[in-house]
């Protein structure tokens, strides 16, 4: 089976390179997801390296997921983040259980690997309070025992990941393919991946703005 790896990026030119160049080993095509609204180098830097670029709508993430399954031509699409947060070796342990027939989507667990992003300042916990929230309420819901949903280090079959219709245009993209998998009977599995601190930077979500935004996706697919 054909992996691709999706980089979906904004502003990411310090990171970029690196993280191209350990995900490399890793796939059989790799596509960097430019944000539309980017003002740094990210794109070029890509280029430059040879890798396959395309640029999103300049709506947020969730664009950049879909413009990203649109243009991936991998029979597997793992997405990784370019902010240097998640560990490009644990990809082949990833895609391990969708190549075996048993998951047709495999999250990078954080709870299971442990996070340096969800430990700290009020922020943070109240980030992880959320994301515990959103998972229970998950497992209630679908009778599953989930327990991280958020995480964007993920691998999906394509065929699955462009029938589930996504919507989101921001963060809470990753709520709605693991509420939509449970939906239309699909098999999530979990492993264990440790999340790094950012090497630069502070994370876009903002509990207090994105609070609202997750509770709303998680109540219209409930049901």
């Amino acid at each position: 089976m054909k992996v691709s790896i999706v980089v979906p990026t904004f502003n990411e030119e310090r990171t970029i390179k690196d993280i191209l160049e350990k995900v490399k080993p890793y796939g059989d095509e790799i596509l960097v997801v430019s944000a539309k609204k980017s003002t740094d180098r990210t794109k070029e830097i890509a280029e430059e390296m040879g890798i396959r670029t395309v640029v999103d709508n300049g709506k947020g993430k969730g664009d950049g997921i879909r413009v990203g399954i649109e243009h991936a031509s991998g029979d597997i699409i793992v997405f990784i983040d370019a902010d240097g947060s998640h560990i490009p070796e644990d990809i082949p342990k990833i895609v391990q259980p969708i190549k075996c027939g048993n998951a047709d989507m495999v999250i990078a667990s954080r709870f299971m690997g442990g996070s340096e992003e969800l430990h700290g300042d009020f922020g943070k916990f109240m980030r992880m309070f959320l994301s515990i929230s959103i998972a229970q309420l998950i497992n209630w819901r679908f009778r599953t025992a989930i327990g991280d949903t958020q995480n964007g280090f993920r691998a999906i079959k394509t065929d699955v990941a462009k029938d589930l219709k996504l919507e989101a245009n921001i963060f809470d993209v990753e709520t709605e393919m693991v509420m939509k998998c449970y939906k239309k009977g699909y098999k999530i599995v979990e492993v264990s991946s440790q999340e790094k601190k950012r090497l630069y930077g502070e994370s876009g979500i903002n509990i207090w703005r994105m609070g609202w935004v997750y509770a709303w996706r998680v109540f219209k697919n409930l049901w």
